[in-house]
């Protein structure tokens, strides 16, 4: 165990990263170049503890299988996210920050990191399959929710809001318990794809894992990723005024950080032909993140007393709409392919541009 420890690099830099930059904080984001080199520096060491992330994420989505190794993976990446999201509001008063940071994951997760999956297994593979009713199941749960929480504020009495709200927190929260129970237990073999190459060499060694120890590291480095994103909002927030880019950036940047792990593991599954994980990943944290991070923030802000608004800007309602409707066209067949994959990524790279003009 203590051998195992001692190899946790990323676990040590982190650390060493985060004790360093506490005292030299406020230095640092006193000049450009130090928000700078503060930006880039804690930059590289979230992406590298992502990796760890990632490693154990697939650990123990070998040791349980699907759906709950990748069901740990989501959760965790959403837990990051919401720890930033209500750090930054608090610091920034935005808004829009939750709505912004929501539909940038949205499109992070199924356009980026699902199309680039299936572009690169599609090169490789060709074909790959996956289980139908897995992303039937995710994508009218997904739909259902944005339309619940992102759209209908639109056309609600501004008074009458609140009390809106508060019925989305409740109903959003039955309805992931309820998913949740459904995927892991009645409907569970909706989320899998039967491995034919599975052997007993392979069960035999997932017998030697000790998944309390990778379950453990992992909460661990996502904990650290979360701290360390606080410190690192600071210096985004200051290089980006200082270089005129739009602070809607922030909010992508927040979604990137907590899809680090999941794009690291879909990319992995992918050249792996296992379409089903990356399935689970892109579109399960998808459905995640309006489940479990609206209904979060909800809360928080009004506890808080702080100000929130969840109703889509006409853009991002139209890119959405078009990133369902791609996806319940593609995912009716149980196989992705290059074509596929590139339509989507074209609709990621619309959303990126969109962000600057």
């Amino acid at each position: 165990m203590i051998k195992n420890i001692l190899k946790e690099y990323p676990l040590f830099v982190s650390i060493i990263t985060l004790a360093l930059m506490v005292p030299l904080e406020h230095i640092l984001s006193g000049s450009f170049v130090g928000n700078l080199i503060g930006f880039i520096a804690i930059f590289l060491v979230i992406i590298y503890s992502a990796l760890n992330v990632s490693h154990h994420a697939e650990v123990l989505a070998h040791k349980y299988g699907n759906p709950y190794g990748t069901l740990i993976l989501t959760i965790s990446a959403v837990l990051v996210e919401i720890v930033i999201i209500v750090i930054m509001m608090k610091h920034s008063h935005n808004p829009t920050l939750a709505r912004d940071t929501i539909y940038s994951a949205i499109m992070l997760d199924i356009n980026g990191l699902l199309g680039l999956s299936a572009i690169i297994g599609g090169i490789k593979y060709g074909e790959q399959a996956y289980n139908i009713d897995s992303t039937n199941s995710y994508m009218s749960m997904i739909l259902v929710s944005l339309g619940a929480a992102m759209i209908l504020p639109h056309f609600i009495d501004p008074s009458k809001l609140d009390i809106y709200y508060n019925f989305t927190i409740v109903m959003f929260i039955i309805l992931y318990i309820i998913f949740t129970r459904v995927q892991l237990k009645e409907h569970r073999y909706f989320f899998v794809y039967k491995d034919k190459n599975s052997n007993e060499e392979d069960h035999e060694n997932i017998k030697n894992i000790n998944g309390v120890y990778h379950a453990v590291i992992l909460v661990i480095s996502i904990v650290l990723i979360g701290v360390l994103s606080e410190i690192l909002s600071l210096f985004m927030e200051n290089s980006l005024k200082s270089l005129g880019l739009p602070l809607v950036l922030g909010a992508f940047s927040v979604a990137v950080i907590s899809a680090a792990p999941e794009l690291i593991t879909a990319v992995k599954s992918a050249l792996d032909d296992d379409m089903q994980t990356v399935v689970n990943i892109a579109i399960g944290a998808s459905l995640a993140t309006v489940l479990l991070t609206i209904p979060a923030v909800l809360i928080v802000t009004k506890t808080l007393g702080m100000q929130i608004d969840l109703a889509l800007t006409p853009i991002q309602g139209t890119m959405l709409g078009l990133t369902i409707l791609a996806g319940l066209i593609h995912f009716n067949d149980g196989e992705t392919n290059v074509l596929e994959g590139f339509v989507n990524f074209v609709l990621f790279i619309i959303f990126f541009f969109l962000m600057f003009i």
